[in-house]
């Protein structure tokens, strides 16, 4: 009999497929507990490739779990991914940050870096400009952030990192006699 006729082989086929189905549907339980079948089945070939599959599940499931206490926790949990070079994950989680924590500075400015390390200038910008208006302190660190490295010759990142402020304080010469 060849492996093609084995009704182990074809049930395993069906449940790799409708592994597959489920993990792209983001229903990672659902997806592990078909690959697990198949990398238990007739055919090594089919239980390799559900293997691979089977690690992204459970990688998947282990974020989905992580549970934050506070909005800091979250924050160096999103810092550690942009670290890693998981930008969309990172993302995801400024995301829910800044709408759940929206006055924290911290946050707008790991949403800027992050925004900087792949490519969205504009969106960095004004990430920045919003921690900076939240905590002026942040202006003095970005001079030397080296996240910031891609905006260095962009004029609006130098006007917000270096306001000019002869306008504000200049006064003319004849009003300061009494």
């Amino acid at each position: 009999m060849k492996i093609s006729e084995d009704p182990r082989f074809s049930q395993a086929v069906q449940n790799y497929e409708a592994g597959l189905k489920a993990l792209q549907g983001h229903k990672y339980d659902k997806a592990k507990a078909y690959f697990e079948k198949v990398v238990s089945g007739p055919s090594p070939e089919l239980a390799d490739r559900a293997s691979v599959h089977l690690h992204s599940c459970t990688q998947q499931m282990s974020r989905a779990s992580n549970t934050f206490k506070t909005a800091e926790e979250q924050y160096d949990y999103a810092i550690s991914l942009m670290n890693l070079g998981d930008y969309v994950t990172a993302r995801e989680n400024f995301d829910l940050l800044t709408r759940s924590s929206p006055k924290l500075d911290f946050i707008w400015y790991g949403m800027a870096a992050l925004n900087c390390l792949t490519g969205h200038f504009p969106e960095a910008l004004s990430n920045l400009g919003e921690s900076i208006r939240l905590n002026p302190a942040n202006r003095y660190q970005a001079r030397n952030d080296s996240d910031f490295k891609n905006l260095a010759d962009d004029p609006r990142f130098t006007e917000l990192l270096y306001p000019d402020t002869s306008t504000e304080t200049a006064i003319e010469p004849d009003k300061w006699r009494y």
